[in-house]
């Protein structure tokens, strides 16, 4: 079979639903903006748990529920007939930051847009929409200064933690609560998990050196910046 012939048996396969064409360009035009997607993604992430498969996911994503849109098209029996069998997939990947949620959902959204063949709604939505998240994070728009921080201290676990290090934390800190206590190596010892506010960040080593006096020089840990990584 000729190359000529080829097409035209590509051209007899394709329904009054959606050409050749429309394929190729859906297609195209769902990875060209998912790019843009991706793109900004990559330049405004602030996290720690930054991956380059989540970013070829949403290139995919965008791309599939493209096609998928087309295939459907306005046929009700065939949305039906999809829903039953993409309902079997199941994903246990926990998502870390809410923000990727959100990024999910914009490359699914351009993705139907372009599948339904709104193509300028497509451009135009991720123009505006990928400008505004670019100027959120630029400007670091609804930032809040959070100075509480997480204070793990190993101690003996015969010693007495309930006031032990009250004078030392009145010192260097301008408020502290107890959040969780537990026993670790084997009941040997127990650590205490606090959430604290320095006075003075600078103090930090000094305070560290005061607690360790304290608990016959065992682990003390001053983690800052939780909010954005697992403990």
């Amino acid at each position: 079979m000729d190359f000529q012939g080829f097409l035209s048996s590509l051209q007899q396969d394709a329904t009054d639903v959606f050409s050749v064409a429309d394929v190729v360009l859906v297609t195209v035009l769902s990875f060209l903006l998912s790019l843009v997607i991706a793109r900004v993604y990559q330049v405004t992430y602030k996290g720690v748990s930054y991956t380059q498969s989540y970013v070829h996911t949403l290139i995919m994503m965008a791309m599939i529920v493209a096609i998928v849109m087309l295939i459907i098209g306005s046929n009700i029996a065939r949305a039906f007939s999809l829903v039953g069998a993409l309902s079997i997939v199941r994903f246990r990947n926990a998502v870390k930051d809410t923000r990727d949620v959100g990024y999910i959902f914009f490359a699914m959204a351009i993705g139907m847009a372009c599948g339904t063949r709104f193509y300028l709604l497509a451009v135009i939505a991720t123009g505006i929409i990928s400008f505004i998240l670019w100027g959120m994070a630029t400007l670091n728009l609804f930032a809040k200064d959070i100075r509480e921080q997480i204070l793990k201290i190993r101690l003996p676990g015969d010693m007495r933690y309930d006031s032990v290090f009250n004078a030392v934390f009145n010192r260097y800190l301008n408020r502290y609560n107890l959040i969780a206590v537990e026993t670790v190596q084997a009941g040997m010892l127990t650590e205490l998990v606090y959430g604290v506010e320095l006075k003075k960040q600078s103090e930090a080593q000094a305070f560290m050196n005061e607690l360790r006096q304290l608990n016959d020089n065992n682990k003390v840990a001053l983690i800052t910046g939780y909010h954005e990584v697992d403990l």
